[in-house]
């Protein structure tokens, strides 16, 4: 395991909700119709005036195949950045305990190493987590 995946993970996880919130964007505008009142007259007498409601999507038929193109490709965006995560937290497994717990807090959820060794606790200091942080990363 290829320990610069740990930045790529948090990274990721942000693609991931970022490709899922354009993939429901644009199933939204797939979903857009637009309705409009048109009124014209009988083609016989008597010449009356009629009002008709009309309404259909606002894309062409290329433009519906442009969004299902986009579509795809954002499903494999997204489906590649959850591999990458799947791929660290199997890593994560495979490593003791006290390392899961140090790497989750310091690299995922970004705290200080003084917040790190408060969170482990055990009279922990940020220096001694952050040293036993760079000797299991050295080792690895």
């Amino acid at each position: 395991m290829d320990k610069h995946i740990l930045n790529d993970y948090i990274d990721a996880c942000e693609l991931v909700k970022e490709t899922e919130a354009d993939i429901r964007r644009l199933k939204k505008k797939k979903k857009t119709i637009v309705q409009t009142n048109v009124k014209g007259s009988n083609p016989d007498f008597p010449y009356q005036e009629q009002h008709f409601r009309i309404q259909g999507t606002e894309f062409t038929y290329q433009d519906d195949g442009n969004l299902r193109l986009e579509e795809k490709l954002l499903e494999q965006r997204k489906e590649n950045a959850t591999k990458v995560k799947m791929q660290v937290e199997q890593w994560l497994n495979t490593i003791p305990n006290r390392m899961q717990r140090i790497i989750r807090y310091k690299i995922f959820e970004g705290m200080t190493w003084e917040q790190v060794a408060i969170r482990i606790g055990r009279k922990a200091t940020g220096d001694s987590v952050r040293m036993e942080y760079e000797r299991f990363m050295r080792e690895i």
